[in-house]
């Protein structure tokens, strides 16, 4: 797994699948890892009688390098609410195994110019 040059802000990725729990690598051999998964609305919410929506998951992951090591095959991967694989489809979403569309959006963070991807699902019908 390499690193290299960051690819150029507002190109979409064409494949991410995951290679470790949480480590995900791109078609140019980039790795990228979750940092924060937000899942919503939450199960506590919901017990309080908040209105029942389709849930909203966001997942944030940073490009960046990690120690090279061999790359888990799916089914030594531990269960996960994250897709194994995310496919870029039409409309600047992805596609995951399982079939739920997600949003492709990227940033760069200011101080330590690391390239910064959030993924949030989208509702059906979106």
């Amino acid at each position: 797994m390499t690193s290299g040059a960051s690819l150029c802000l507002g190109v979409p990725l064409h494949r991410l699948w995951a290679v470790r729990p949480g480590i995900y690598e791109d078609e140019k051999g980039r790795t990228w890892v979750t940092v924060v998964v937000r899942l919503s609305p939450s199960q506590r919410a919901r017990g309080r009688g908040s209105p029942r929506h389709e849930p909203s998951n966001t997942v944030h992951m940073w490009q960046m390098p990690v120690h090279p090591r061999e790359p888990m095959s799916p089914s030594q991967l531990p269960l996960s609410q994250l897709p194994l694989v995310w496919q870029l489809y039409p409309g600047r979403r992805y596609r995951a195994m399982d079939s739920r569309l997600w949003k492709w959006w990227t940033m760069a963070r200011q101080i330590t110019s690391t390239e910064q991807l959030i993924l949030p699902q989208l509702r059906p019908g979106e």
